[in-house]
């Protein structure tokens, strides 16, 4: 009897920024490279402008941006900044354990 093949986790991830800044613009180049890299397409990423919908980033309780949440699978996971230590942003995922 063959047993059920596990279906690798989809991850929900939203990304907070901040339309008019250059951290923003790069944490989202970096993050949608890192998504296609690492998660072969089991991934939603939602970009939230925090000044175009600011009751969801109340909601969150974002404080710096650009914010990163990791929704699902859980845990649920934060990171901030722009992205670019693709060691930290997969150790945030859970993709990758943290060197020591």
């Amino acid at each position: 009897m063959k047993k059920p093949r596990k279906h690798p986790a989809t991850f929900v991830l939203r990304l907070y920024i901040s339309d008019s800044t250059v951290k923003s613009e790069r944490a989202v180049v970096n993050l949608k490279r890192v998504c296609e890299e690492h998660l072969n397409g089991r991934y939603h990423l939602e970009v939230i402008d925090i000044h175009k919908q600011a009751n969801l980033a109340r909601d969150e309780q974002i404080v710096a941006v650009p914010t990163l949440i990791k929704q699902l699978p859980l845990p649920l996971r934060r990171l901030v900044g722009d992205m670019s230590d693709l060691n930290k942003v997969l150790f945030g995922l859970d993709l990758r354990m943290q060197e020591q």
